[in-house]
């Protein structure tokens, strides 16, 4: 299957490295075009062998590809899926899959009306560890789920600009682990409560360097959310789980690993894009995991409204 890659930014380049054919991650995706609106990058792309296109509309002037990997801004990716999903294209949009809950689900409907595959790219449902996980609770080794732990620490903020234009904590990171907590436990989230350090940087608030959720989900269980842009020692990324049977804690991704773990789980989350599209089942997040999700980022963005906490002057 060949896709085309609308955005070359960090989340981009991690795509282009899982699916580069010298990784040997997956023989059954291949990145061939990229949509890339800097010169320069452009160049570099054109480089290593890609076509290349400064817009959407020049990509779809070209050619039509087998699939359209949207890894634009949060803010262009309603736009962008739903452009090339009117264009009868088959879409894989980077998560959050919108700003907000209503953007995701009008480009949900976009793909009903035309009968077009659409993904949300909630990667951490492609880890092993993590589908092993799902799979005991499924099964009832660790009994009845009393609490779930997730962390998500960032080795460094993002630029000023880019948290602008992400939606905040909540919906830039925190969708992550609302989705893998509904995922995990086949519970929605019921209730929502939520702190936050505002931004160090005054120049990226109102945006968060620390921000925390605890949820109640549908089935009784808790979760807590733990959101962070200063991890010095890199990405760090961990899960715990605690039932009535047994108890469960994961690194997903651990600064001494490196990127490795991520890769492996975009290749193969491309690989279950390129089945879904031949007519296999859906084994990634869909339209209603995207609207779930980025429901629960704006319930967490109102509980800060309704109890604020003092701003750090530094």
């Amino acid at each position: 299957m060949e896709l085309a890659l609308v955005g070359a930014g960090r989340m981009g380049r991690m795509h282009l490295r899982a699916l580069d054919p010298a990784g040997g991650r997956t023989a059954a995706v291949r990145v061939t075009d990229v949509v890339e609106p800097i010169a320069a990058a452009r160049e570099v792309l054109r480089g290593a062998g890609y076509r290349v296109h400064a817009t959407l509309a020049d990509l779809l002037a070209a050619g039509r590809p087998d699939g359209v990997l949207v890894a634009a801004p949060t803010d262009r990716h309603a736009e962008v899926a739903r452009t090339a999903l009117g264009a009868g294209i088959p879409v894989l949009c980077e998560k959050p899959a919108g700003l907000t809950w209503q953007e995701a689900e009008e480009t949900g409907r976009v793909a009903d009306d035309r009968g077009v595959v659409f993904q949300v790219a909630y990667w951490r449902r492609f880890v092993p560890a993590m589908v092993a996980l799902r799979e005991r609770i499924v099964a009832g080794e660790l009994g009845q789920i009393l609490h779930v732990v997730c962390a998500q620490w960032d080795g460094a903020p993002p630029p000023a600009q880019f948290r602008h234009g992400s939606g905040g904590a909540f919906v830039d990171m925190g969708v992550h682990e609302f989705d893998v907590v509904r995922w995990l436990t086949d519970q929605s989230v019921a209730s929502v409560a939520a702190v936050q350090t505002p931004a160090l940087d005054a120049a990226a608030r109102p945006d968060a360097d620390n921000a925390q959720a605890l949820l109640g989900l549908s089935g009784g269980t808790t979760a807590a959310v733990s959101l962070g842009r200063h991890h010095p020692g890199g990405d760090l990324v961990t899960i715990e789980v605690f039932g009535s049977a047994g108890h469960e804690r994961s690194t997903v991704l651990d600064p001494r690993d490196g990127d490795e773990p991520l890769l492996e789980a975009l290749a193969r989350q491309a690989d279950s894009f390129a089945e879904l599209v031949r007519g296999g089942p859906r084994r990634g997040a869909g339209t209603a995991d995207a609207v779930a999700a980025l429901r629960v980022a704006a319930r967490a963005s109102e509980a800060l409204s309704e109890n604020p906490v003092a701003v750090i002057e530094t």
